[in-house]
């Protein structure tokens, strides 16, 4: 329990984070802030309290949640100093603001995700918000790729997930039903697969469904400090967060086949 209470905790003080770096001035709405911060504290209590998950996946299979809160938190942190050194520049922000305009910079070349970022932005935005919005998008797509990376040595260099001793499928997946449709491996292949060329495409495809004239998102709310760090931290840590499913399922579809193989090789010993 006292774990499940520091988890929630932890994810309450990660929802309100930007509320409580940003200054007054470029806050809004501060009661229902404090209000999605205590459901979702509550909610991840609850998931890690119980005996068995209702939805959280790979709830017993670290450091897979733990990574990706770790780099959701850095990617928020650094999005809410970047976006307050125009209200109150501090030594840090001053810094962090450098190094997001230079990798925004670097980044911001032809067919690129944070080049569409840009593009999306309407001709009568101010180059300035243009710039601390390219600035952002190119820190949080930078934290993106450098937890999909992560990720991908932790299964290499690690075993995960058998770094933290044995694993359960059915606990660590409860949406997922092993008595319905396909085999069970194929499924998970099938599925990994989906994850992964969704987590892929998203950051691409995002900028370009706001830039159509049919969509009901106006690039101008991007404007407001704290709807700049929510939907630039979503845009990129959401695909991110599928793709690091996608190998997750990959990787759990592996070990089964390999427990298949097994097993069969264990019974035409007992056969022969």
């Amino acid at each position: 329990m006292t774990s499940a209470a520091i988890r929630g905790v932890l994810v309450a003080l990660l929802v309100a984070l930007p509320s409580m770096v940003l200054p007054a001035a470029a806050t809004q709405s501060p009661e229902i802030i404090a209000f999605t911060a205590l459901l979702a504290g509550l909610f991840v209590f609850a998931e890690y309290c119980a005996p068995v998950p209702s939805v959280l996946e790979f709830r017993d299979a670290p450091p897979l949640n733990r990574g990706r809160f770790v780099f959701t938190s850095l990617a928020m942190l650094l999005l809410s100093l970047l976006v307050s050194h125009p209200f109150a520049a501090t030594g840090l922000t001053a810094l962090v603001d450098r190094f997001g305009h230079a990798a925004g910079a670097l980044l911001d070349f032809a067919y690129t995700p944070v080049h569409l970022v840009r593009r999306m932005m309407p001709p009568e935005m101010p180059q300035q918000t243009v710039d601390l919005i390219r600035a952002a998008a190119a820190l949080a797509y930078g934290l993106s790729l450098a937890s999909v990376v992560w990720f991908a040595c932790v299964i290499r260099l690690r075993n995960w997930p058998f770094s933290n001793g044995a694993f359960n499928v059915w606990v660590n997946m409860p949406l997922f039903d092993p008595t319905t449709g396909l085999d069970v491996v194929a499924r998970l292949q099938r599925d990994a697969k989906l994850h992964i060329l969704a987590g892929l495409l998203l950051p691409f495809l995002l900028p370009a469904l706001v830039h159509m004239p049919a969509s009901i998102f106006d690039p101008m709310l991007l404007s407001n400090p704290q709807l700049l760090i929510w939907c630039v931290t979503g845009w990129a840590m959401v695909p991110a967060s599928m793709i690091i499913r996608g190998l997750a399922r990959l990787r759990v579809a592996d070990l089964i086949e390999q427990k298949r193989r097994s097993f069969l090789a264990d019974q035409n010993l007992q056969t022969v």
